[in-house]
């Protein structure tokens, strides 16, 4: 099979490997489609991700969807959770999988991600998708899950206003699940114009210039950008009393914001990690309408293409990128 694995800063190589075999409780699937992620460029780009760092050869790729090739869904188009919580921690005991210190994570740390044509996965973590859903959204149901999780933790009220820092592919679905969920007036902030006109066409109310935001006071923000820069703006766009989630993961394992403004202003911070038991209620949402991920896919490219796929991702020309992995019903 082929596979995409990085092996430095940069150095994306696409080669040929052996077939894994699924383990107890686990199935082999086709991977179809996978969507590159941010996290996915600090890997590329950094060779690491906040106090995680590239030690090994690594397949990328935590957004995706595929084909399942053995066991009771051997056939079912499948998303995937990348997610394999310990499920005995306080933490998943508690309901927090997303917090489990012992999660392993595909694409992440010593567990290869969906840039392979065929990989062994938990069955349980396997949601089957409704013909309406393509394999590239499918696979885009993982980032809309991130998005609905930083919305769960903002806990907006219908009525209110809703601004979004950053105007990426998360940030487009929030703006679209701000304004489903009620909100009376849904504001994008994003320096880029293509991705600012994207808001707009997705529900966005304002879709402004970082410049432009001085006058802005939000009953709720959500920060998913990363840099400082947009740490201080989501404090500052707030109103005195606002609740603002910090989703975006910053370049260097560090966050540094002006205390003085979240103090005056009372604000209260949260942060948001991946998401919990998100893929039903994200189906469900596509399903149902209140999100629209097709117009979001824009750019494509074959496996064989994976380091090209990552340098038009690292462009942020346009809003998200997949790799088609292996289309059709070939078996392994």
């Amino acid at each position: 099979m082929r596979v995409a694995r990085l092996h430095g800063v940069g150095d994306l190589r696409v080669a040929e490997e052996a077939v894994p075999e699924p383990g107890p409780g686990e199935a082999l699937v086709r991977v179809t489609a996978v969507g590159i992620c941010g996290s996915d460029l600090h890997w590329f780009g950094e060779g690491g991700i906040g106090d995680a760092v590239l030690d090994r050869p690594l397949v990328l790729g935590h957004e995706f969807a595929g084909v399942v090739q053995t066991g009771p869904l051997a056939g079912t188009r499948v998303a995937v959770d990348p997610a394999i919580p310990c499920e005995h921690c306080s933490s998943c005991q508690h309901g927090h999988q997303n917090l489990c210190p012992d999660v392993r994570f595909a694409g992440h740390g010593q567990t290869d991600g969906a840039l392979r044509e065929y990989l062994p996965w938990p069955e349980h973590l396997l949601h089957p998708l409704p013909n309406g859903i393509s394999d590239a959204a499918g696979a885009a149901l993982e980032p809309l899950g991130v998005a609905m999780h930083a919305l769960d933790l903002a806990k907006p009220r219908v009525g209110e206003s809703v601004a979004v820092i950053g105007a990426g592919p998360i940030g487009l679905l929030l703006v679209q699940l701000a304004r489903s969920a009620g909100a009376a007036q849904v504001i994008a902030i994003e320096p880029r114009q293509h991705r600012r006109a994207a808001a707009r066409k997705f529900g966005a109310d304002l879709a402004i210039e970082p410049a432009e935001a001085a006058s802005i006071q939000a009953d709720t923000v959500i920060e998913i950008a990363g840099p400082d820069a947009a740490v201080d703006l989501a404090l500052r766009a707030a109103r005195p009393g606002a609740r603002v989630v910090l989703a975006g993961i910053p370049d260097t394992d560090r966050t540094t914001l002006p205390a003085s403004t979240a103090r005056r202003k009372g604000l209260t911070l949260l942060f948001s990690r991946r998401m919990n038991h998100a893929y039903p209620r994200a189906i469900a949402a596509v399903q149902h309408g209140l999100v629209n991920l097709e117009p979001m896919l824009t750019d494509h490219f074959p496996l064989t293409e994976a380091p090209a796929a990552f340098a038009a991702a690292a462009g942020r020309t346009g809003l998200k990128t997949t790799v088609t992995v292996s289309p059709g019903t070939v078996e392994p």
